[in-house]
């Protein structure tokens, strides 16, 4: 029976699946490494939920137990939006909406939810009395509903306070210039360290200081049941690299110490030969609006030998893209070194890369480590395929695309030109360029608009080689249709297609779509007395056209030009020029084009996942003797297994 890759859909998102190819072929050993480094990556989950908010493991622990507990009928229009509303909440791990960072907002009403905290069994929620009901339902209300309370994540509006008008849970009783004064100083007593990557900042009796995510320290609760996993797991290591990894990772996690990130990161990227990886820790640094705090996240993988050699050849040929790129010869490296590309199969994840997974990832992030010991870029094969396997049939491109020559290409070369963007943003993109002596990384002087220009440089290194006929050369596409193909659909996905992912009103705050959207905004600006971007309406429909693709290719280039002088010399207000010029303000005509279109297809905007479970097979003597996976087919029950087993913080930290 085929695999079903598309399990479920509701109102603007999809529920997808993936499998795990060749996870029969592994040896046992390997397959128990898998399994407790599952097991070690679903222990911290809840640690992401509450970076994202303090409130949120309260209010999934209570709108759970709502639905645990539910008895009326699941027909009702409150139930099901009830029901939606929570799956959005899982999707994005806590209440605002991961790509707007605003509240989602509930079409169940206040009655709904005040009749079901009535009915709910006292054992069930996290109050003493039955008289503690009411204090519930006033506490919860507010925070669901009252759009003037704590309504945005993360607010990247350089006129506020990005601190005090941002939701996120790094920082308390502090303001935004408290912050950035305690991280510069930090930075210049302690160079080269990732000051506040795992800590909250707080202030105290007006004292500042942090509280550090360590075993003993905060979210120690789930640290150590993360330590607890991985000490099994590295008992299966596959050789004697893969070991000092862990190690070294459990030292972190016990400790704290940026030290001894660092000594594992270097580790990470020496260890080249194990077929099984993981990529966890406070990683990514987009949900602070300062662009320093690391969130929870966890991937672990087998490698895809086969498409490994296709990313193995582009890191190859690394210095050959660093040589002849548009960039200034001040702000190349002279030697590239460290840089590593490899495909995976994911096998699970979870904080901020589940439910909403990456497609592909470059780390370390830091510029000081990049430069020091290179870097490890890894394109996510089976995710991208279970992405293909539905998007074909969506009927997306057909109502997009401007000729039947379009469509033709792009089912032509449509996926070998996603997969190459991929390779070369991670691999050429973020592995390449190197920062003026003595300036700090771009995340401390760029700031809020740090993640948008690195996001945008990484995509631009792609996008220029993707016209190259070295591509050619290197055997990794047959022609330049392929980059041609790949043109075509950024610059119509940068302008148009994104904005699906957003409301009427609103504006792009995701770092990567505001990326999307600040390089097809500039070409298509910059290009206009050439016509290389052409506007054009065809039975009252808007179509981009590319008239000049080597022309926009120049573009393209002079514009990476930019982007890699501003992150070289960290250059504050060239970025703030870029990004609030071109990235935030969208066209709201073409908007609502754009929705009525993309909503008459009946498709969704948003796709989550479900993961694989890895579960063991016991012998008599209570030994595991075998690792299987099930592939899950019910998102709820997922998200409500994963609670119900995985949870270990206290509600409020």
């Amino acid at each position: 029976m085929p695999f079903k890759y598309k399990a479920e859909q509701f109102e603007d998102t999809k529920i997808l699946r993936y499998q795990i190819p060749d996870f029969n072929k592994l040896t046992i050993k390997q397959k128990k490494l898998l399994y407790y480094l599952q097991e070690a990556s679903l222990s911290g989950r809840d640690i992401y939920y509450d970076q994202n908010y303090k409130f949120n493991l309260i209010i999934r622990d209570i709108l759970e137990a709502i639905l645990t507990t539910y008895k009326e009928s699941k027909k009702s229009k409150e139930y099901i939006n009830f029901l939606n509303y929570t799956k959005k909440l899982w999707i994005s791990n806590g209440i605002h909406d991961a790509y707007s960072t605003i509240k989602t907002k509930p079409k169940f009403t206040k009655t709904f939810l005040k009749n079901q905290l009535l009915k709910v069994p006292l054992s069930k929620l996290p109050i003493d009395t039955e008289k503690h009901r009411t204090k519930l339902i006033n506490f919860m209300t507010p925070l669901i509903f009252d759009t003037k309370l704590d309504n945005k994540k993360v607010n990247l509006n350089s006129k506020d306070d990005l601190i005090k008008t941002s939701a996120v849970n790094f920082y308390e009783n502090i303001n935004q210039k408290e912050a950035e004064n305690y991280y510069s100083k930090l930075s210049k007593k302690y160079k080269n360290l990732s000051h506040g990557l795992n800590s909250k900042l707080i202030k105290e009796n007006g004292k500042i200081k942090e509280l550090v995510y360590k075993v003993n320290g905060l979210y120690t609760e789930a640290i150590e049941k993360i330590v607890y996993n991985l000490e099994h797991a590295k008992r299966y290591s596959e050789n004697k690299e893969q070991e000092k990894v862990l190690e070294k990772l459990i030292e972190y996690y016990q400790t704290g110490d940026l030290k001894k990130y660092d000594q594992y990161c270097e580790l990470w990227l020496k260890n080249k030969n194990s077929r099984v990886d993981l990529i966890t820790g406070f990683v990514e640094q987009y949900n602070d609006p300062l662009g320093i705090k690391g969130t929870y996240e966890s991937i672990i993988s087998i490698k895809d030998l086969k498409a490994t050699k296709r990313v193995d050849i582009i890191a190859k040929n690394v210095q050959w893209f660093e040589d002849n790129s548009p960039t200034s010869k001040e702000f190349k490296k002279k030697k590239v070194q460290g840089i590593q590309g490899k495909a995976i199969n994911v096998v699970t994840e979870a904080g901020a890369a589940s439910p909403l997974t990456p497609i592909g990832v470059n780390l370390p992030n830091q510029r000081y480590l990049k430069e020091k010991y290179g870097s490890k870029s890894v394109t996510l094969s089976n995710i991208i395929y279970s992405y293909n396997q539905v998007s074909k049939k969506s009927g997306a491109l057909e109502e997009f695309a401007y000729s039947e020559e379009d469509i033709k290409l792009s089912k032509k070369y449509g996926e070998l030109a996603y997969d190459l963007l991929v390779d070369l943003h991670e691999i050429v993109g973020h592995g390449s360029g190197k920062t003026k002596k003595g300036v700090p990384d771009y995340t401390v002087t760029l700031k809020n608009y740090g993640s948008t220009i690195e996001e945008a440089r990484a995509d631009l290194f792609a996008l220029y080689y993707l016209m190259d006929k070295k591509l050619i050369n290197l055997k990794l596409m047959p022609s330049l249709d392929v980059g041609k193909t790949f043109y075509d659909g950024f610059i119509k996905g940068g302008l148009m297609l994104q904005l699906v992912r957003i409301k009427p009103g609103e504006d792009i705050e995701e770092a990567h779509m505001r990326n999307r959207q600040l390089i097809a905004k500039w070409c298509y600006e910059k290009g206009k007395k050439q016509n290389v971007i052409e506007k054009k309406v065809k039975n009252n429909k808007t179509y981009f056209i590319i008239n000049d693709y080597l022309k926009l290719r120049e573009l393209f280039g002079e514009l990476l030009k930019e982007i890699q002088r501003i992150v070289s010399v960290g250059d504050y207000k060239a970025a703030k020029h870029l990004v609030e010029t071109y990235a935030i303000k969208v066209d709201k005509k073409l908007h609502l084009e754009t929705l009525k279109r993309w909503n008459k297809l009946k498709i969704a905007s948003f796709s989550a996942f479900i993961n694989p479970i890895l579960y063991p097979i016991y012998n008599s003597n209570k030994q595991i003797k075998d690792i299987k996976v099930k592939y899950p087919d019910n998102f709820k029950d997922q998200m409500l297994y994963y609670s119900k087993n995985y949870s270990y913080l206290p509600l409020f930290n």
